[in-house]
């Protein structure tokens, strides 16, 4: 279980054009983790959405945001041209990442169990070392809540 002031498990994904991304190679910037469940579905359009309307102050600040889910790359593409995302969703379609950040495991949704992303963000800082988790999220209102943790106001 990851915790703050731990080092951020490195990964390689691609985003929504096919692109590789390093997280180590983010070092000398602040970085969002954020993992989601499923693009286009309500609460992660709020969530995705919130990170876009902020999207200036993120960018004021030189704050690099990943969106981490299991869909695949046109899947992310969609979204992210749907609703006009500015910031990187990358593809963990081998489901590797998400259980290295403890966003993967058993779920219940009306009293069924299953296996899925646990919606959850982890804050970086330019060091790549952990300052805050997140484990509950206010979807709508998240974005806001990662500036503020940072001590940032937009």
């Amino acid at each position: 279980m990851l915790e703050t002031g731990q080092q951020a498990p490195d990964f390689t994904l691609p985003d929504a054009e096919g692109m590789q991304h390093t997280l180590s190679d983010y070092q000398g910037q602040k970085v969002v983790v954020y993992f989601y469940p499923k693009d286009d579905t309500p609460g992660c359009t709020k969530e995705a959405c919130s990170f876009r309307d902020t999207d200036s102050a993120y960018s004021r600040y030189n704050i690099k945001v990943f969106g981490i889910s299991n869909d695949d790359e046109k899947s992310h593409a969609k979204f992210a041209q749907k609703y006009n995302l500015k910031h990187t969703l990358l593809a963990d379609t081998e489901n590797k990442v998400c259980p290295a950040y403890d966003a993967y495991g058993k779920k219940n949704m009306y009293g069924r169990e299953y296996e899925g992303i646990k919606r959850s963000t982890f804050l970086l800082d330019e060091s790549g070392k952990i300052v805050k988790i997140f484990k509950k999220v206010k979807t709508d209102i998240h974005a806001d809540e990662v500036l503020d943790a940072y001590g940032l106001a937009d």
